[in-house]
């Protein structure tokens, strides 16, 4: 019998465990399968809470419905029933202290046609001109592994990038765009710029497909984002599950590995997938030859605020679900999601909820990081009274910190994790690298991972 153990329970070890187990019952394997979690409930930094009529979540708040790998996945799990689509809206800019709307016929901030780019209050008058230049001025030396923000402004220019598009795309990748490739990113963009000779055309051609996405683009479940975690366990039926278990060394023992824990005896196995950060897993190898590669991983930060008030949603600008900070304005957060608008199954008297945003890449975020809960609180009711015109005191307030837990990939993100791996493979056989700190942030991203973590387990067995 051959043991694996999948050490960490959020999305990407339990969707590796839930196809291992598919195939072990599929194809009558004699594998014994072991996840080990170190907190009390499975899911990692994902936890619904409920407060007062409201539901928070920990960490993300929804998932991409549109990534292959979700609905099938949600489907054998058979949570069709429980789930819930995003309302949708107006999605704001905050900029000169003022709220403006982003062009509804817009992809990330990017324009799909000429309407679009002329609608805009964000850009002037020669900024829209500038951007114009994309729809002439050929590619010549971009490649996906370019910076997307490089790329970006060559095309379309410094303006529209800086005031529309970069506000919207830094808020979903945690990164500036400088950093970030557009392999890692938006890697269509490149053959968009290359079929039809312009970003925009390119766009436009696509906008069809990109407005179906747009409605019921985001998915969560009646009580929460638990739900999925609380199914998972209910159908491993077959994994013995290990939680408030702290993984403390990985050894390799002739062609085996031994693990052992804070609070419980070693177990010994013959694989091993970690989805530990991988600040995590480099200390559970303590492999100085691997070192070299781990240290060139990096984090973000970020710091989120629920602030849940006694009020109506109504006083919201009418059809909006939220905003996105740009650098020029007065308030410290990054971006505001105004949840109970976009998400009605959090708010069960239809009561305001909001969530603020800070991250790492903001100039204020160095002296946020060590102010206390109240503190921060008085920053976040500050930053909506400005936006947002209101002021209340809130019923509930909940505050997390995500100190350099957020990945980030840098430009030479996929040239990292293939070295890393090839020295990994000749020192660590059966150990395998999974989770958002190399194959994609995204849940959708980290199912995919898992499913394909489970398929090369189940080829080396046999």
């Amino acid at each position: 019998m051959k043991t694996v153990i999948v050490v960490g329970g959020g999305i990407t070890g339990l969707s590796t465990m839930h196809y291992l187990q598919k195939e072990k019952e599929n194809k009558g394997l004699d594998i014994n399968l072991i996840l080990v979690e170190k907190n009390e409930h499975l899911g990692g930094k994902m936890h619904s809470v409920k407060n007062e009529g409201f539901i928070l979540e920990t960490g993300a708040d929804s998932i991409v419905a549109r990534h292959s790998s979700v609905m099938p996945l949600i489907e054998e799990l058979g949570l069709q029933d429980e789930l819930v689509y995003n309302g949708t809206g107006i999605s704001y800019i905050y900029t000169n202290n003022k709220l403006h709307a982003i062009p509804a016929d817009s992809v990330f901030g990017i324009p799909t046609s000429i309407e679009s780019l002329e609608s805009s209050t964000l850009v002037s008058a020669e900024g829209k001109q500038e951007a114009l230049k994309d729809l002439e001025l050929p590619n010549e030396y971009f490649t996906k592994e370019s910076s997307i923000g490089s790329f970006l402004e060559h095309f379309l220019g410094k303006e529209l990038v800086e005031k529309q598009i970069a506000p919207v795309l830094s808020g979903v990748y945690s990164g500036k765009l400088d950093t970030l490739t557009m392999a890692s990113t938006l890697p269509y963009l490149l053959d968009y710029k290359e079929q039809y000779g312009s970003i925009i055309k390119g766009f436009s051609a696509h906008k069809e497909e990109f407005q179906k996405a747009t409605n019921k683009k985001f998915i969560s479940f009646k009580k929460g984002l638990s739900s999925l975690f609380d199914r998972f366990e209910e159908k491993l039926t077959d994994v013995k599950i290990l939680k408030g278990i702290t993984t403390n060394h990985i050894a390799k023992n002739g062609s085996k590995y031994e693990l052992t824990f804070e609070n419980h005896e070693s177990i010994e196995a013959d694989f091993v997938v970690l989805t530990t950060p991988h600040e995590v897993t480099q200390k559970l190898l303590a492999d100085p030859t691997l070192d070299g590669d781990f240290n060139e991983f990096s984090n973000a930060s970020l710091i989120t605020i629920y602030l849940g008030f006694d009020i109506p949603d109504a006083q919201l600008p009418a059809d909006g679900t939220g905003f996105i900070v740009s650098e020029n304005s007065d308030v410290k957060c990054n971006a505001c999601t105004w949840t109970s608008r976009k998400w009605g199954h959090t708010s069960e008297d239809g009561k305001l909820l909001v969530r603020m945003f800070y991250k790492s890449s903001n100039p204020a975020f160095a002296e946020m990081k060590h102010l206390s809960k109240e503190e921060l609180t008085n920053i976040a009711l500050d930053d909506i009274a400005k936006s947002l015109k209101i002021e209340a005191e809130p019923i509930v307030v909940d505050v997390k910190k995500w100190n350099d837990s957020m990945p980030v990939y840098h430009l030479g993100h996929a040239q990292t994790i293939e070295a890393l791996t090839t020295k990994l493979a000749s020192s660590h056989e059966n150990v395998l690298l999974a989770g958002c700190s190399y194959y994609g942030v995204g849940i959708g991203s980290c199912i995919k991972n898992g499913k394909e973590t489970a398929q090369s387990i189940i080829a080396k067995i046999g």
